[in-house]
């Protein structure tokens, strides 16, 4: 592995080891990608079982699901698989197809509401963003407080903010961490199957979620404490 990327490594495992130590009930998001499969080894390495909460959304690709089974076995993960209030049969029997409708509405049913319902259990929260991702991410540190719908605060540690998408691979290739085949195909940012095509644009890995049409699906945006409260 590069010098500079087990700088990196080590610097996001002290990051990982001071916010470990600083809470007793953690969990890191993973949606299986590349930057989540380096972020869970580090977590990994330090506490074994944490949660590993997974958007059950109903509308993954099918690698995806035979790749979480496979990791999820390979590493012995203690998975959690987050569900929405309804099925994917009962959404789109009432409202249709809400991710062609209205993109926002069905993450919001399907992602946001069931991770911060389970974020309220937790409170050190592990994820794997990175500044390169979207500009919506250009100013993310590695250490951030997020405010959960209940009026809640809690750690938010993206120990891979600074992280290129060279130094995830280089990182994921040295410690023999398999990746999703979906990036073989040219996929560059995996999400939902009918909201992710491969890269619009070239330089801009996100560039293929919901066709364009947004950059985020809601997760890390904080919800208003008011609306939730409603």
């Amino acid at each position: 592995m590069p010098v500079e990327t087990q700088s990196l490594a080590t610097a996001a495992t002290q990051a990982v080891r001071i916010a470990l130590g600083s809470g007793a009930a953690p969990c890191v998001t993973c949606s299986f990608q590349a930057e989540d499969m380096v972020v869970l080894e580090l977590v990994r390495r330090e506490w074994p079982a944490i949660p590993v909460l997974f958007l059950e959304t109903g509308y993954h690709f099918a690698e995806v699901y035979a790749y979480r089974d496979a990791m999820a076995s390979r590493y012995a993960l203690n998975l959690i698989n987050l569900t929405a209030d309804r099925t994917v049969a009962e959404q789109e029997s009432q409202f249709g197809l809400l991710y062609e409708s209205a993109p926002d509405r069905c993450c919001k049913l399907r992602k946001v509401e069931p991770l911060f319902r389970a974020l309220a259990g937790y409170d050190v929260w592990f994820t794997g963003l990175r500044r390169v991702q979207s500009p919506t991410r250009a100013n993310l540190e590695v250490v951030d407080s997020f405010l959960l719908p209940g009026g809640r605060r809690i750690p938010k540690i993206s120990p891979l903010a600074h992280w290129t998408d060279r130094d995830v691979w280089q990182f994921a290739a040295a410690n023999d961490i398999p990746l999703l085949s979906l990036y073989e195909q040219g996929y560059t940012s995996i999400g939902c199957e009918p909201c992710t095509q491969k890269p619009l644009n070239v330089s801009d890995p996100r560039s293929g979620r919901w066709a364009g049409r947004k950059l985020e699906c809601g997760i890390h945006i904080e919800a208003p404490v008011a609306a939730a409260k409603d």
